[in-house]
């Protein structure tokens, strides 16, 4: 158990990143090679691609189908594996039936969040000025849909992995100035495709990982870099997931 595994489109060091796993979250093993790489299925949202073996513990069927309702809560978290220490970061999953983890830090019980506007920035917020990385689920680097997807963890919603599938999920909401927080806004390139996700803190604010996790602004056009004045995403869409 690492805390956090990489996903590679092959088995390869050299092969790109697509995504990660973060402590404590489950997969189903599809494949393996004699290279200690296995493919990967994730429970959380089906994503699949190549791991390290090494860096997985074998679990039963008991502990998988175990729903893990409990996050770290801090940016990084301290916790004991059969006796060893290790780091973890913020909205790791802690299996509380697991006598092998020893965790005492602080909590979110997601069967009890809010699905408000202060709870949405409280999360949202906690990854301000993360740094961006393709592929990147966590507070130490995320890209624009695993920053949509890591705050929507914290309120027990499901996002699945990429921006273009995340908007298959969701209501449309078909003015900006109907918007409220914690909807997605997407945006598309020349040809059309869905790029770029982020989240609504109402209809002229935009929270997204661009560069870095950081708020600018937002109207019927698109994203405006409140730093440079330049526009750089197009909007396309809003989707309302609750």
């Amino acid at each position: 158990m690492v805390p956090v595994a990489h996903i590679r489109v092959s088995p390869d060091h050299r092969s790109e990143m697509s995504s990660q796993l973060l402590f404590g979250e489950k997969i189903i093993v599809t494949d393996s090679d004699k290279k200690g790489w296995i493919k990967i299925s994730c429970k959380a949202d089906g994503y699949e691609g190549w791991c390290q073996l090494a860096q997985f513990l074998e679990i039963d069927a008991v502990q998988y189908n175990h729903h893990d309702l409990v996050l770290t809560g801090d940016w990084v978290n301290e916790v004991t594996v059969n006796g060893q220490a290790m780091f973890i970061p913020l909205g790791s999953l802690i299996d509380t039936k697991d006598q092998t983890i020893d965790y005492a830090g602080k909590t979110w019980n997601v069967s009890n969040a809010k699905k408000d506007a202060l709870t949405i920035k409280d999360i949202a917020f906690r990854f301000l000025n993360t740094a961006y990385l393709w592929g990147g689920r966590s507070v130490y680097a995320i890209d624009c849909s695993g920053f949509a997807q890591a705050v929507y963890k914290f309120l027990n919603i499901p996002l699945l992995r990429d921006a273009k599938l995340q908007v298959t999920q969701g209501e449309q909401v078909y003015f900006l100035q109907e918007a409220r927080c914690g909807d997605l806004a997407f945006f598309d390139d020349a040809a059309g495709e869905i790029i770029h996700v982020g989240i609504l803190l109402n209809d002229h604010e935009i929270i997204h990982a661009s560069g870095k996790v950081r708020v600018d602004k937002i109207d019927n056009s698109g994203i405006t870099n409140v730093d440079t004045g330049e526009r750089t995403h197009k909007l396309r869409i809003i989707k309302r997931y609750f």
